[in-house]
């Protein structure tokens, strides 16, 4: 890398930490590269068949992203691209099987081990990467397109479709995490916090996998060179008493009952509400 990145006005202070165990889901070589490198890749986390459901609950949802996205003059909404990129946040609050996936043991497991006994969902969403993306996203945060106290919370980019290098997988910054967030600008393509020359990994894989990183690990993803769509389905879980801190200088405490109901509580899984019941 050509120069060491700037912190983000707001990141003062910041020390890494991260549970010592005992863990539920995680072996010691992955708490390890979390600690680390930022991240690991969970292999085979959910079977074809839990990958088929959560297919057929996105996919129309996802078609409802698409066909707005081509009411639009430019075919554009934010960092969204007819036809070359969706993505299709809140679907918990529109699936009770999706409300359910991201309350499924493997999620609990990895919020106990990598977060703490108390964790809410932050946010879901969906991306979609199509045969005409040929954009690379470019290196961010995810703590960077919204500001989280604390910093630390923690991604689930689950491949619903194998995530190559040709079509479209992460890549990874190794070891800046422990920076805490990073000052970011804004380009054409979305937020971005590396310039330069960046030692990257990727991260590829399989169905029904899981890459987890942090929030605060810098990552991308590629074009997609291949024939077919990329899917994956990205989720986020934060301890209970976060807070989103706005532009304005407001605080949001992020306990929304309908999309960031807990995932845990004492330890201890906790059974979400229906949609629009909670």
């Amino acid at each position: 890398m050509n120069e060491q990145p700037k912190p983000h006005a707001r990141n003062v202070g910041f020390e890494w930490t991260q549970p010592e165990g005992p863990f539920r889901r995680i072996s010691e070589p992955q708490r390890r590269a979390y600690r680390e490198e930022g991240f690991f890749v969970l292999e085979d986390a959910f079977s074809p068949e839990e990958m088929a459901v959560a297919i057929e609950a996105i996919d129309p949802l996802e078609a409802q992203t698409e066909a707005f996205l081509r009411t639009r003059d430019d075919g554009k909404l934010f960092i969204a691209r007819a036809g070359e990129i969706t993505f299709s946040p809140g679907l918990v609050t529109r699936s009770r099987a999706l409300r359910d996936f991201c309350a499924s043991p493997v999620f609990a497991d990895l919020g106990h081990d990598l977060i703490g006994p108390d964790v809410r969902l932050y946010w879901d969403q969906a991306v979609y990467k199509k045969p005409g993306a040929h954009e690379e996203f470019p290196w961010h945060q995810d703590n960077g397109y919204t500001y989280i106290e604390p910093q630390q919370y923690l991604t689930c980019w689950v491949a619903l479709t194998d995530a190559t290098v040709e079509n479209g997988c992460p890549w990874v910054a190794p070891g800046l995490h422990r920076l805490g967030t990073l000052d970011h600008w804004m380009t054409d393509l979305g937020w971005c916090c590396l310039g330069g020359e960046v030692e990257a990994v990727p991260a590829p894989a399989r169905a029904g996998s899981i890459v987890v990183f942090s929030s605060l690990t810098p990552h991308r993803t590629g074009p997609n060179h291949s024939d077919g769509v990329r899917k994956a389905y990205i989720v986020q879980f934060a301890p209970d008493g976060a807070r989103r801190l706005e532009l304005d200088g407001s605080v949001v405490t992020c306990d929304d009952p309908a999309r960031q109901f807990e995932v845990l509580r004492g330890g201890a899984p906790v059974a979400p509400d229906a949609p629009g019941t909670a």
